[in-house]
């Protein structure tokens, strides 16, 4: 049986955007033309959605977080409150000639979100950046550059501070280049500077 979407009244939903089934999009949010929310995704309140980003199944967009375009969102992901993801490295409202700029004056990069990550409030991510599953974005982080797999970033500029597990928890030491979740018991193995879960 397919789950029923809840669009509330006061949203501004295209018609030309797509909503999955069990999905919720929250007052005052906007999700303009050509959008893709997957299944059982919330849309918290005033969120914005531009034209053609994607989000996959089970994601949660925090109220007034801001989502430009071309932005691709993975399964999973969690985006918090005011958070905004950019899409324009060198902004300018006018040309050189004076003109207002239109959208063929600019080539947007979006930004990317892998599985399972969560970006925490107010962050700030800068156009191009990809930020890896199961990673962590502080609250009020500044990203400038992409955030490895089982990363926990924090600052501005935003640095490495601790790894995560698919818990959301920092990770224990467990050995040389060896880690484990607190949580779930997970273990991790870290070379070269990344992490990935053992098997």
């Amino acid at each position: 049986m397919t789950q029923a979407v809840r669009i509330e009244g006061s949203a501004d939903v295209d018609p030309r955007a797509r909503i999955g089934a069990g999905s919720a999009v929250w007052h005052l949010a906007q999700i303009r033309e050509d959008a893709v929310v997957g299944a059982e995704c919330v849309i918290g309140r005033g969120a914005y959605l531009g034209p053609g980003v994607r989000l996959g199944d089970r994601v949660k967009v925090q109220n007034h977080a801001l989502l430009y375009e071309p932005a691709v969102i993975e399964d999973g992901v969690f985006i918090g409150p005011a958070a905004v993801l950019t899409n324009d490295l060198y902004p300018r409202s006018i040309g050189v000639d004076g003109r207002l700029k239109g959208a063929e004056d600019w080539l947007a990069r979006g930004v990317t979100l892998r599985q399972g990550c969560s970006i925490g409030a107010r962050a700030v991510l800068v156009a191009g950046v990809t930020v890896g599953r199961w990673a962590l974005v502080a609250a009020g982080a500044v990203v400038h550059r992409d955030v490895p797999d089982f990363a926990l970033v924090a600052g501005v500029p935003a640095r490495k501070t601790a790894w995560v597990g698919r818990a959301g928890q920092p990770l224990r030491r467990q050995g040389v280049g060896r880690w484990r979740c607190p949580c779930t018991g997970e273990t991790y193995a870290e070379a070269n500077g990344l992490l990935a879960m053992m098997p």
